[in-house]
Formats: C-alpha cells, structure tokens, sequence
C-alpha cells in the first residue's frame, strides 16, 4: 500500500480553470489523498434548509478520475453567517462574558442544541449523498475540537453543566465535599446555585474551574459522537477528527481517543527547539492510538501566519520534520493546504503550492517528499516500540493553571518539555501515557510535576515500582487527588512511600538557584526534604537532599527535590535508564535524531535524522549509517538484526 500524501484542499477559493492544473500538479508531486470540505459550510448550505452539492459533485469526481483519495469532513467547525444571525443565542459567550460575533470561524457554542442540530443536518446530508463515492476513503468529523471555542459561558452551557455535575455527584453534598465549599461560605443548597465560572471578585474555587474544564471538554466529544452516530447509519468507512497533540490543552485527548477509529492530529512547530516539539506532538499521537499508526492531518511546508514570528522553514527542514512524524509512526503526511490562499485570514500560512508557484524550494522539496514517501511504502503499518514512558494528565494541567499555586515560575507543560527533552537528548524511545493507563509494558517511567494525582493513578504507579518498573519523579508531583484536594502528612503525599521520601514545606527559588554538591545546580524549587528510607545521591551545598533513590518493592524510585540544570538532569536520566535496563536505539551525535519502525515479521527500519550542519555516524547494534548534514537517511535493517 502506498503511504497517504498530500493536504487540505480548498478548491472552492479558485476558478474551475485552477481545478485541472491542480489534479496535474497533485499527480506531479505524488499527492494521493487530500481532505475536502472542511471549510464549505456556507457554500454547501447557503441558507438555512437549502443545500447545493453541483459544485462538490463536481469535486469528488474529480478526484475520483485522477486517482486521489478523498478524506470528506463535515464542516461544522464554521458555521455560515446566516446561523449566527438567526440564532444569536447559539453563539459562544467568552470567559469575560462577552457575547461573540459571526466573522471568524468557531463561534458556536458546543452546548447548543440549535447547534447540534444544524450541524448534524448537514452532516447526514453529506453522508447520504457520498457515502458510497469512489472517491471516499475516510470520515473528517468537525475540525480540531476545541481550538478556539472549549469553554463558552452561555446559559445553555450553565445548564447542562449542572445536568454533568449532577450526574458526576449524584447530590450537592457530593459536590460540596468536591469543591471543599465549606472554604469562603460557598456551600450550594441547590443546583441552580451553580454557574460556569465567570469572573469573580477573587480568586475562584478551584473545584469549580476544574470541573468546568472538564465539562468543556467532555461536551466536545459528545458532539462528535453525535456526528458520528449519523455518518454511521449511511456509512462503514473509518472516522476521525484532527487532535491537536502539540501544546493544545482543552481538550483531553486521553478521554477522546477511544471514540476514533484511527488518530489523527495537527502539529505545527512551537518552541526554541522545535524538531523536539515535533518529537512529542508524534510520540504522544501514537500513544493515543495504543502504538498504531496514526495520520498527521496537518502541519506546514514553511511559514503559518498565527505565531508572533512568521518563521519560514530553512531549506530541507521540512523534508526533516515530514519524516520524522513518519519516523514515530505516521502513515500518512499531509499538509494545511494545497495551495497558499491569496485572500482572508491565513493567506500568509505556506502551501503545498506557495503564492511563487512550482518554481520554489517549497515545490521543489514536496515533490521530493512525495518521491521519497513512494520509494518508503513498505513500511506502511509498521509500528514504534517504546520501552520508556512519561506521563501526561490534562486534570492535572487544568488544576494547576488555577492562580493559586506555591508558585508561578513554571507550568506543567513547561515541566513536561523539559523532560521530554531530556529523554529526547538520550535518544530513548518513548510513549506518553496517562497516570491511570497500562504501565505494563514500559521499563521507565518519568513523572514530571504530576501535582494532580488520582487515588488510582497513585496506585498504578506503586503497583509499577513494586513489580520492578524504575520511575523518575519531579519536584510538585503527587500533591493532590482527582479533587484538587491536598494529601495531608507531608509531601509527595500520593506516593511518599514508593519514593521514600518526606518533604514538610516547599521553598520556591524566586528568580535563584541552588548550587548542588554534584557541581552542577537547581532552580526555581526546592524542599525541605528528610529521606524515609531512600539513598541520598546528590545534596544542595548545605547537605540537603536534593537527588534521593529507593528501592521499593522489585522496583527503584528516583526523587528530585529541585529542578536541575540540563547537564545535570541528563546525568540523572542517564542513571534512571540503568537502573531500568533500557538504552538508546542507537550511538549518535547530540542534535542527530534516531527511531526504528518494524514490521511483525522481523523487517524494521533506522530513521537517522540530522537536525545538526556536521555530518554525522549513527551506530546500532549491526550497522554504521552515514547521515550528511541537515538530511536524512533511512536504513533498512536486516532481519535477523538485535534489537
């Protein structure tokens, strides 16, 4: 089978004359599959009740002539203008209160049921019509939930959050004792007592906003499993919807997985080192789909035009960033768009087609991707292999974005990056798992400032270390349970034991660092920390422990008490993985990316990417692979290779 190439594609934003040098220029570069309609709401629908389908007709067979796969979305991420100005009361509200207007796209209110409605109609409309189009290949439901309008704050979205607290609670004296109502005189003595959180005079309850998050993010997968329900009277092709697996946090993607027959998600570049960006956004996308390999909907050949910078790519950068999703498990590379839009909103976001035309290193470079991509076929539905894991929670990340928090010199995505680099540095392949998952499987297991820990999550992980596992646990991990509320008796109250460790009182380093005895240093954190049983391996200048190991059970459990300086973190990381008996995939220089795909039957390929200006030698366990600066070479292992 071939591997899915190519990207959004928008033929309704040209005349019908681009439409054929379009199917021409598609076969030139290898595009084999697009995504259509995601956007064609208010020209599928031009008023309320009266469809027109000529143009999209026209479309699909089209594609169907010219060999190109159709993945068919319903566009109802975007409603057309005539439905917010019929109904205004289905428009989202903002966290300010804000009612908002028609004029951009996702301002509906996922709470509505005027919206469910309309968008549901139009969605059986699709399915009826196409379902069994030769064109179609797959189900694009909606457009990355929850990317601009998670939380609206409409009477109907207070509505059926009670309805989901009451359902969650069962009574007001289950919620009382959530929330911790008995706080500030906020007890509830009925349910019409509870709003959205709004903006108050102070600080709000952090029970409140948590579950509220939660709410929002619940309601958005229910909505897609309305549209689904509906495709799935007319059809038996696969269905999915764009994730957003970068640093997107309002959707909890743990929950949604399992309503998708494949994962799909958007990434685009973010941060000062963005190839390891990539690395996570991948790894966590695999992670969702249990190992299985996954579709990257959307990334970009070079520019997007909503970042502060409108940062080009370099030139073979997007060959490098292409294959490395392919690398971590993607069998499909398509792109937001085709062509580069000469009008509205995104017209500076970079296209298969740039706005220079197929005379430009972007042409140049997709058409060399689609080449490649035909020549990778064989390693279609192959998978990644990690034996190394680090947790990801979005409870928890929504708990501490709450204002209340010992300090705010970190956040928990920013904690998570930092490992997730570390690991990346060590070329270890990892998945992302959730606290409450199957650990089973994995050797090491990272924990990074997990302050939100479930009672099960909590046991999950002692069950981990105490059946042989190695963890590695940061600073303000295990603080409180599924409520936000604190385990008393002193720090890491969810797993004191398992670390051995008992910390009294946090001591945040404002804008200062701790030096440690190791030479290297700590900063924004430490604790007053007094080992239970735990080896001191690492202490502060003034004999305080700031690096602990124990032995728990069949299993080891690292604890750090202060956030190290990199070198130092990359020592620890470098212990941890002995202790656990795992070890990179393969020797390579730092800056020099290395991932192995392999087939059930013993055939398995080395992905070395270069993301360095040195030429560079990736050594495995039975070959030296040569890898020119800035490129990237994919080896074909032999089969009886040790892995």
């Amino acid at each position: 089978m071939a591997i899915a190439y190519g990207a959004d594609y928008n033929p309704e934003q040209w005349p019908r004359e681009t439409w054929a040098e379009d199917m021409r220029l598609m076969r030139e570069a290898g595009v084999n599959r697009v995504t259509v309609g995601i956007f064609s709401w208010a020209l599928l629908e031009p008023e309320e009740g009266r469809f027109e389908f000529g143009w999209f007709d026209e479309l699909l067979d089209l594609l169907a002539a010219n060999g190109i796969e159709a993945c068919l979305a319903t566009p109802t991420a975007s409603p057309p203008p005539w439905f917010a100005a019929t109904y205004p009361e289905a428009v989202m509200v903002d966290a300010g209160g804000r009612q908002l207007t028609h004029g951009s796209r996702q301002g509906f209110d996922p709470s509505s049921d005027v919206y469910l409605a309309k968008a549901l109609a139009v969605t059986e409309q699709l399915a009826c019509r196409y379902s069994a189009h030769p064109a179609l290949a797959l189900w694009h439901i909606h457009n990355e939930y929850g990317c601009h309008n998670a939380r609206s704050y409409t009477k109907a979205a207070t509505a059926k959050f009670r309805m989901w607290l009451r359902e969650r609670y069962g009574d007001l004296d289950g919620l009382n004792a959530a929330w911790g109502t008995a706080f500030w005189s906020q007890t509830y003595s009925a349910w019409d007592q509870v709003y959205a959180p709004l903006p108050t005079p102070t600080m709000p309850n952090p029970g409140l906003v948590l579950d509220w998050k939660r709410y929002c993010s619940w309601r958005l997968k229910q909505n897609y499993l309305a549209e689904a329900a509906v495709i799935g009277r007319y059809s038996d092709k696969p269905m999915t919807t764009n994730f957003l697996t970068g640093a997107h946090e309002n959707t909890d993607l743990w929950e949604f997985s399992g309503a998708v027959d494949i994962v799909s998600t958007d990434h685009y570049l973010e941060g000062e080192d963005p190839h390891v960006n990539l690395g996570f956004a991948a790894d966590y996308a695999r992670s969702l789909g249990n190992g299985r390999p996954w579709i990257l909907m959307e990334t970009s050949t070079s520019a997007v035009n909503w970042q502060g910078r409108n940062r080009a790519k370099a030139p073979r950068e997007m060959l490098r960033n292409s294959l490395a999703y392919f690398a971590r498990g993607a069998d499909a590379i398509m792109f937001f768009q085709w062509r580069a839009s000469k009008q509205g909103a995104e017209k500076w976001h970079s296209g298969m087609v740039p706005h220079a035309g197929t005379d430009s290193k972007i042409w140049r470079e997709v058409c060399e991707l689609g080449t490649r991509l035909g020549e990778l076929a064989e390693v279609e539905g192959s998978r990644v292999d990690a034996d190394t894991a680090i947790l990801w929670d979005f409870p928890n990340r929504w708990a501490q974005e709450h204002e209340t928090r010992p300090t705010d010199e970190f956040t928990a995505q920013g904690i998570f990056n930092v490992y997730y680099a570390a690991l990346w540095r060590a070329r270890l392949t990892v998945d992302v798992a959730e606290p409450e998952g199957d650990l089973s499987k994995y050797k090491f297991v990272v924990v990074p400032a997990i302050y939100l820990m479930s009672r099960k999550g909590a046991q999950n992980l002692r069950r981990f270390v105490d059946g042989g596992g190695t963890v590695l646990v940061t600073p303000y991990s295990g603080i409180a349970d599924e409520t936000d509320t604190v385990y008393l008796g002193g720090y890491p109250g969810a797993f004191r034991d398992v670390v051995g460790v008992r910390s009294e009182e946090f001591y945040p380093l404002i804008g200062g660092r701790v030096e440690l005895a190791s030479g290297g240093h700590g900063t924004i954190w430490s604790e007053a920390a007094e080992p239970t049983g735990a080896e001191v391996r690492d202490t502060y200048a003034d004999g305080s422990p700031a690096w602990l190991v124990n032995r728990f059970g069949q299993g080891t459990a690292h604890y750090l008490t202060t956030f190290p300086d990199d070198a130092t973190l990359d020592r620890i990381v470098a212990a941890a993985a002995a202790d656990a008996g795992v070890a990179p995939v393969a020797e390579a220089p730092l800056g020099v990316e290395v991932v192995r795909r392999a087939h059930e039957d013993g055939r398995s390929w080395l992905f070395c990417i270069n993301h360095t200006d040195a030429d560079a030698k990736v050594k495995s366990s039975k070959s030296v692979v040569d890898v020119p600066a800035g490129e990237v070479v994919v080896h074909r292992e032999r089969k009886d290779a040790q892995h």
